[in-house]
């Protein structure tokens, strides 16, 4: 029976595309740096998935990915790549304003509450996190909330797991879950601590990258029969 629950925060309970594609057009225009279109968005996620992706592989810092992405994107399009750190500043804010749940998300968040230990565990950058913790009021239904900031290491290395095991109090593994979207983050990170592991796949993914998936689904209103709880 699971009795620790790990929530992925982006991109499994909130839509991160909805809000990665307000954020940076609203900056765009704090900054007066003209359109970003949708097409330029696109470009720019998948900027950000390779870069998000190469510090997981612990190939480069925090620090890199948060202005290097925006570096890269910027020279794609002739605008200052010296305004990539400010624009970063200004974009963490930005990304917790626009809140989208997947369906039964937060439901699902709510039902579980006082019936297991429900943990955020986020890569995402603490002002960021925070303030969408916050806003979408998800951050009053966990119990723990786990941001790799203050734990000084990432999914998924295994420290990240040690680390906020220290502050639950030790727990057998096969009673741990880690629920997400990522399987180079989130089922890796899952696989390098031994508990396991639940793949929120509503779009299909085929290709598992290597990652050992103990549990599918499709829908976030799923995960309760999982833990035997209606």
């Amino acid at each position: 029976m699971i009795k620790l629950l790990l929530w992925d925060i982006d991109g499994t309970l909130l839509d991160f595309k909805a809000a990665e594609k307000a954020a940076i057009k609203n900056c765009f225009g704090i900054f007066g740096i003209g359109e970003c279109t949708d097409e330029m968005v696109s470009v720019y996620s998948e900027i950000n998935r390779r870069h998000w992706e190469a510090l997981e592989r612990n190939e480069i810092t925090k620090k890199q990915v948060l202005t290097g992405r925006f570096r890269e994107f910027f020279s794609l399009y002739g605008v200052d790549t010296s305004l990539a750190e400010a624009f970063n500043e200004e974009y963490q804010i930005r990304l917790g304003d626009t809140i989208v749940f997947f369906p039964f998300a937060k439901e699902t968040v709510e039902n579980l509450r006082g019936k297991v230990i429900q943990c955020a565990v986020t890569n995402g950058t603490k002002r960021a996190q925070t303030r969408k913790l916050g806003n979408s009021g998800l951050g009053e239904l966990f119990d723990y909330i786990f941001i790799s900031e203050d734990l000084g290491a990432e999914k998924p290395n295994r420290e990240f797991f040690d680390r906020l095991l220290l502050q639950t109090g030790e727990y057998p593994k096969d009673e741990i879950m880690i629920v997400g979207d990522s399987l180079t983050g989130d089922m890796r990170g899952g696989n390098n601590a031994g508990i396991k592991t639940c793949f929120f796949n509503p779009s299909g993914v085929t290709d598992r990258r290597g990652a050992h998936i103990d549990y599918e689904i499709k829908s976030i209103s799923e995960v309760p029969a999982l833990l035997g709880i209606e």
